[in-house]
């Protein structure tokens, strides 16, 4: 008897997607390990933070696959890019790895719409919503890193800054929370 409810192809998209969130884990961990070195030990622990949201989203995408009966693949990990050469570069490319995320989740969104599988359809719909909050919290930081003056930031905004993202909640509001006395 068939057991796997899951395409051989879903079955490969899922598992590259969980060795996404794994790499993403990776590069929030690099980051962090980055921010730390250079004396920013609150933007060290936001980002050691979402390394660890990364890992969480890697296991709900391992417990998705065994739970439709398929078949989970652990692949080598590739190595996370160079280190940030500013705040301003870390938190571009925080925001790079959450575009590159989005479209990633997008894409398996679109496939299991193809293939009418809708209980994945349904499974995605959490990460559709998360990649949301994730782009905009890092569209946030970067707006606040460039009214801080960017690349050419000051040493006393850096700090708040990092004193800021040392106890900010992980999370952004999302726009379907929003209402007219509370817009944001």
């Amino acid at each position: 008897m068939q057991t796997d409810r899951l395409s051989p192809t879903m079955n490969q998209a899922l598992n590259r997607q969980l060795t996404a969130e794994a790499e993403a884990a990776q590069s929030y961990l690099a980051l962090a390990a980055w921010a730390d070195d250079q004396g920013y030990a609150g933007i060290s622990n936001f980002l050691f933070r979402h390394a660890h949201e990364e890992r969480n989203h890697m296991m709900k995408f391992l417990r998705y696959i065994l739970d439709r009966g398929s078949k989970v693949k652990i692949d080598a990990l590739s190595a996370p890019g160079a280190d940030p050469t500013s705040i301003q570069d870390c938190f571009n490319k925080v925001f790079e790895q959450e575009v590159s995320n989005t479209d990633s989740i997008h894409k398996i969104v679109q496939q299991s719409f193809e293939e009418q599988d809708w209980a994945t359809w349904n499974f995605l719909q959490w990460f559709v919503k998360e990649q949301v909050e994730e782009e905009t919290l890092a569209l946030n930081l970067l707006d606040k890193i460039k009214i801080a003056g960017g690349e050419k930031a000051a040493n006393e905004a850096l700090l708040e800054l990092n004193q800021e993202l040392g106890h900010m909640p992980d999370e952004a509001h999302s726009a379907s929370s929003a209402t007219e006395e509370h817009p944001s």
